[in-house]
């Protein structure tokens, strides 16, 4: 299902918009960029970490997948993600690219 372009993610999904502060940073596997749909998470924030973890294809457990970057340039490695940056901790998304996209609540993530 897509949303409608008149609506954000947030207003699709009815979730309280929650952007990350500008300066935060977010965790993205910039080696996986060109592998497969976009998934995202986003845990809850802490004083410098926005939650979010952003990846494409398969997920990895390697200590290096992930890279930190300020939210501010993610534009730079996947503009496609920027549209999900507001979905408050505890939401995760799924985009291929070409016509679906899912997002959705999962309480686990919540969980410290």
């Amino acid at each position: 299902m897509r949303i409608a372009k008149h609506q954000t993610v947030c207003e699709w999904i009815g979730a309280e918009p929650s952007p990350p502060a500008l300066g935060s940073k977010l965790g993205l596997a910039v080696g996986s960029l060109t592998t497969g749909p976009i998934h995202g998470l986003r845990h809850p924030t802490s004083d410098e970490a926005s939650g979010w973890y952003i990846w494409c294809g398969e997920l990895s457990e390697a200590n290096d997948f992930f890279s930190p970057l300020h939210v501010e340039h993610l534009a730079e490695y996947l503009p496609a993600a920027i549209e999900y940056l507001a979905l408050p901790p505890g939401y995760r998304f799924l985009v291929d690219g070409a016509d679906y996209e899912d997002v959705w609540f999962d309480a686990s993530l919540l969980e410290v």
